[in-house]
């Protein structure tokens, strides 16, 4: 089983922006975390600030992987071209968010990708990642 986790803007910064939103840990950290608990499933990490290179790697792994953790940041609000990359591609995404963006400033409340995603996953902290992880991997059971 192979998946892959895209983070989206600032992103990079998990550990040290807004640590009483989004923690102390960074992602390559808990990266790890993940892959150990995971062990015999393939799991390939990218980030960008940067829309289109989110794109780009959307289209990259949405036919071969067996899904797609995507965190798209502040792209989740705004982006109809991220949702567009998501519904031309045939591998599942799963969008995660460490915090409630329910619970939210209102502009956070509203997803362009949720209706185009298998799932939505919401205010675990990091645990959110690990959440969508378990979710394919039941997902692939099944088949």
């Amino acid at each position: 089983m192979k998946i892959q986790i895209i983070n989206g803007p600032n992103l990079n910064l998990l550990g040290i922006r807004e640590k009483e939103i989004y923690g102390t840990i960074s992602f390559d950290d808990y990266l790890k975390e993940l892959v150990s608990q995971f062990q015999g499933i393939e799991i390939n990490y990218f980030q960008s600030n940067i829309e289109g290179e989110l794109i780009n790697k959307i289209h990259e792994t949405g036919f071969s992987y067996d899904g797609i953790v995507l965190n798209a940041g502040a792209y989740t609000h705004t982006s109809i071209a991220i949702r567009d990359a998501i519904k031309s591609i045939v591998t599942p995404v799963i969008e995660v968010h460490i915090s409630n963006t329910g619970a939210r400033e209102p502009f956070r409340r509203r997803s362009m990708l949720a209706g185009v995603c298998k799932g939505v996953i919401t205010g675990f902290g990091m645990d959110s990642y690990r959440l969508a992880i378990e979710a394919f991997r039941s997902l692939n059971s099944r088949k």
